[in-house]
C-alpha cells in the first residue's frame, strides 16, 4: 500500500513537519495548566471544555475571515458521511482528552502519561495493520520501541509513581480515544476526502457539547484572585496547543502513516518536560535528559524513514508514467 497521499495536495514532507509543530505545541499545554491551577480552583474538565471552546471560536473566526479561499476536499463527501467522520472524529477527542484527565486524577501524571501515550502508538499500529495493511516494517517498528522506552524512562525516572488499575483502565480508554481519533483522520484521508480544516472545526464543536454538562457540574467559572492572569493562560491554551496544533495534527494525520503519528507525537512529553525545567523550576535529572534523548532520536529516525518511503513510493508511481510517454 502506499505510503504517501498525494490525493490530499498536502506533502509528506510538511505534513511531517505540521505533526512536529502540532506534538511540540501540545506539550505546552501541560504548563500552562498548572498555572491556571496555581492561579484560581478551575477542574481539568472545565479547563478541558473552555481550551475546545475557546479553539473552536478561534478556528471558526480564521474560516470566516475576509479574503480566505476556503479549501475544498479532492472528492466530494456526502452530507451524511461528513457528519459520520466528524461525529465520530469529535467523540474519540472528547474521550481521549476528558478520560486523560480523570486517569491523572486517579493514579497521578507520570502513569497516566506513560499509559496513555505508550498505548496509543501500539493501538495504532495494530489498527492500522489491521484496517488499511499500512506496515510500519523493522526500521519502523524499532523505533517505535525506542521511542516507547525514551518515554517510559522520561516520565517514570526518578518519580515515586504509584500505579491504581482504575486510573490505567482510565488512561487506556484515554489511548483507545487517541487511536480511533488517529486512524479515522488517516482512513478518511487517503483518497482526498477529508477537508482536515471542516474536520478540526467539527471534532471541536462536537467535543465541546460532549464536555459541556460535565464542566457545569465541576463548575465553569473559576475563583481566582488573579482572573486577568487566568484568562491570558485560557486564551493562550485555546489558541496554540488546541487551535493551532490540532488543525496542524489533522492536516497531518490525513497524509502520513497512522503509527508514524503516534509516534511523532509522543514529542509532547519532551517538550512538556522542557518547559518544566525552564519555566516551572523542576530539576534537570538525568532521566529527562536521556529519554529526551532516545525520545528525540526515534522520532527523527521514523520521521527520515517516512519520508524516504514516500519518496521511493513518488518514483515507482513516476516510472510506469515516463514509460507511457
Amino acid at each position: 500500500m502506499s505510503n504517501a497521499n498525494t490525493s490530499s495536495g498536502l506533502p509528506i514532507g510538511r505534513g511531517l513537519l505540521f505533526l512536529i509543530v502540532a506534538g511540540a505545541a501540545w506539550g505546552t499545554a501541560g504548563a500552562a495548566a498548572s498555572l491556571v491551577y496555581r492561579a484560581g480552583d478551575m477542574g481539568p474538565v472545565a479547563l478541558s471544555f473552555w481550551r475546545c471552546a475557546g479553539g473552536l471560536a478561534l478556528l471558526l473566526a480564521a474560516r470566516v475571515r475576509p479574503g480566505r479561499r476556503p479549501v475544498r476536499p479532492v472528492i466530494r463527501e456526502p452530507l451524511g458521511g461528513r457528519a459520520l467522520r466528524i461525529g465520530l472524529t469529535g467523540i474519540g477527542l472528547a474521550v481521549f482528552q476528558t478520560a486523560y484527565f480523570a486517569a491523572v486524577e486517579a493514579t497521578g501524571l507520570a502513569v497516566a502519561t506513560v499509559v496513555t501515550l505508550g498505548a496509543g502508538p501500539v493501538l495504532i499500529a495494530l489498527g492500522a495493520r489491521v484496517t488499511m495493511g499500512e506496515r510500519l516494517g523493522r526500521g519502523g517498528s524499532a523505533a517505535v520501541v525506542g521511542a516507547l522506552a525514551g518515554l517510559g524512562v522520561l516520565v517514570l525516572g526518578g518519580e515515586g509513581a504509584t500505579v491504581r488499575p482504575w486510573g490505567v483502565l482510565l488512561a487506556l480508554l484515554s489511548a483507545a480515544g487517541y487511536s480511533a481519533m488517529t486512524l479515522l483522520t488517516r482512513w478518511w484521508g487517503r483518497d482526498g476526502r477529508a477537508d482536515g480544516s471542516a474536520t478540526t472545526v467539527g471534532a471541536f464543536a462536537v467535543t465541546t457539547v460532549c464536555l459541556l454538562p460535565f464542566a457545569l457540574a465541576e463548575g465553569l467559572t473559576p475563583h481566582t484572585a488573579h482572573p486577568v492572569r487566568t484568562l491570558v493562560l485560557l486564551a493562550y491554551i485555546a489558541a496554540v496547543p488546541t487551535a493551532l496544533a490540532y488543525a496542524l495534527f489533522f492536516a497531518g494525520a490525513a497524509v502520513v502513516r497512522s503509527a508514524t503519528v503516534s509516534v511523532i507525537m509522543l514529542l509532547e512529553p519532551v517538550s512538556a518536560a522542557v518547559l518544566a525545567v525552564c519555566l516551572l523550576g523542576e530539576r534537570l535529572t538525568l532521566p529527562t535528559v536521556v529519554g529526551t534523548l532516545v525520545m528525540l532520536g526515534s522520532v527523527g529516525g521514523l520521521a527520515v524513514a517516512e519520508a524516504r518511503a514516500a519518496g521511493a513510493d513518488r518514483r515507482s508511481t513516476a516510472e510506469p508514467e515516463a514509460a507511457l510517454v
